[in-house]
């Protein structure tokens, strides 16, 4: 696996001013992926999974004989969690490494970054986060859920009388495009229901926030006036979300009191807390580590055996949805690939339509001809004492997914 270095990707950023210098579209016995997550910052934690992932998912691939008679070669980077530097690693990436492929990003604003960059140079990324939607470009495969196929039904069961009842909404997020979007769609949703604006507050924190315990008072006097009961929908990211749960904790505010739906909250962000103080909060993804089924035992097995063998400095009993997003992209990418018998994006990009996989979440993926989204299916868990999520309920088939709300 070759590996991009900040120093080396600045370096070259100056260079990119230079007239372009072509090349031969990929070496002579391998084909090129990047991949755009940060090993630091505020996302590593996070983000730094999917590098191994990717090649994981790669190497599985390349022990099957490659694609179209090719091994599969994963250059990652660091982009340290600086959004423009996504877009500066992949244009190197693609200008002068020539990959096939990008794999990458997790927030939105990473992704907007990189988004003109794969426009302007033809190229192709896999985008393996839910998001906030309202985004269609033939240059990104949306291989997470919008809104309509996550959020909204999650935010339907806290309402409803399998959930709490929830009448009354304290929105906290990060201060960007996704947590503006999403909360911007729900206040569409709670208007086209009949709930008035004194229902619901919102406030946003800059990228990597720590210090909520004013924002948990906040959370405990909205929640302590009439109007019914009261939720946290949580949209920050990052190392803010371990810090906002373990505050809220602290000043004894349980699930029962006050449910959190945490939107980007994954099993790694569990990791070193005491969950026995957050049971019942909820999070909602394509996928939960706690899923049933054949497949998931074995890309758990899968994920454990590989950190062990290639030491990889992350949990080996720890997977997250962005993981399977990731492993799955590199597969509906080998696909498309094979199927169209070649590694141009043109061309591959033809071969989405009527592409299949089944996932470990026990769903099979599908891609249509409509645009390049892909069906998922669709989780809601619960914190349970084990650092973990246990199912609540699961979707009964894959919902196609809607790309522009109609709540925003």
């Amino acid at each position: 696996m070759t590996h991009l270095t900040r120093r080396g990707v600045l370096g070259t950023a100056a260079l990119l001013a230079a007239p372009a210098i072509i090349r031969p579209a990929f070496a002579a016995d391998t084909v090129k992926l990047g991949c755009l997550f940060s090993s630091s910052g505020t996302m590593a934690n996070l983000e730094g999974r999917l590098n191994h992932v990717v090649r994981m998912a790669a190497d599985a691939i390349n022990g099957r004989g490659g694609v179209n008679g090719r091994q599969i070669e994963v250059l990652t980077s660091d982009p340290a969690s600086d959004w423009p530097l996504y877009a500066q690693v992949g244009r190197q990436m693609l200008q002068q490494e020539k990959v096939a492929a990008l794999f990458g990003c997790w927030t939105s604003v990473s992704r907007k970054s990189v988004l003109p960059v794969v426009e302007q140079n033809d190229g192709l990324l896999f985008y393996p986060l839910h998001f906030e939607g309202d985004e269609n470009s033939k240059a990104v495969v949306y291989v997470n859920s919008p809104p309509a196929s996550s959020v909204l039904p999650a935010v339907d069961y806290l309402m409803g009388p399998d959930g709490v009842g929830a009448k009354r909404f304290f929105m906290i997020g990060s201060d960007y495009v996704w947590p503006r979007t999403i909360n911007k769609q729900l206040k569409g949703y709670w208007t086209s229901k009949g709930i008035p604006e004194t229902a619901w507050r919102e406030e946003y924190v800059p990228f990597g926030f720590s210090n909520f315990q004013t924002l948990v008072n906040q959370v405990r006097s909205f929640a302590s006036q009439p109007g019914g009961q009261a939720i946290v929908v949580l949209t920050v990211v990052g190392s803010s979300i371990p810090d906002f749960l373990r505050e809220f904790a602290n000043q004894g505010i349980s699930a029962t009191d006050v449910p959190i739906l945490g939107l980007d909250m994954v099993e790694a962000d569990l990791e070193g807390l005491d969950t026995a103080k957050l049971v019942g909060h909820l999070n909602c993804w394509a996928y939960l580590q706690a899923a049933k089924g054949e497949r998931n035992q074995t890309f758990l097995a899968d994920w454990a055996a590989y950190v062990k063998a290639k030491n990889v400095p992350f949990s080996a009993d720890t997977v997250i949805d962005p993981m399977v997003s990731a492993y799955d992209s590199v597969h509906l990418w080998a696909l498309a690939a094979a199927k169209a018998g070649s590694f141009a994006v043109p061309e591959v990009r033809k071969a989405f339509a009527g592409l299949s996989f089944d996932d470990p979440s026990g769903y099979t993926l599908t891609m249509t001809g409509e645009n390049n989204y892909v069906s998922r299916g669709v989780f809601i868990g619960s914190v349970n004492e084990k650092r973990g999520f246990d199912v609540l309920w699961q979707s009964p088939n894959a919902p196609k997914p809607v790309p522009f709300s109609p709540y925003g």
